[in-house]
């Protein structure tokens, strides 16, 4: 779906975990994009279980929403991918958490 421009050096990457996977991806990156290209085409499931991915890649269509580093509703296409980060795919509605 999406590949660097021709002639254009390969980028330096760094280590992300992805539903505790170990995921390389391109140093620079958005997280949306740098997902798409490591082969994640939903980034999330809505509440009926569809699968939604990134679309507008600027923050207005809250499509790439996911956790990151423990912090809900991130949207995707508006942080870089950093080394380390701990990004998990949200699978449907939320479930409410009695204390």
């Amino acid at each position: 779906m999406f590949r660097p421009l021709d002639g254009l050096p390969p980028a330096p990457t760094v280590a992300l975990y992805v539903d505790g996977v170990t995921v390389e991806v391109a140093q620079g990156r958005t997280l949306a994009i740098a997902l798409l290209e490591a082969g994640y085409h939903a980034t999330r499931r809505n509440h009926r279980g569809e699968p939604c991915a990134p679309y507008c890649l600027m923050g207005v269509c809250f499509e790439c929403l996911v956790q990151v580093d423990g912090q809900d509703n991130v949207q995707a296409c508006l942080v870089r991918a950093e080394a380390g980060m701990r990004v998990r795919l949200p699978q449907g509605p939320r479930t409410v958490e009695e204390h």
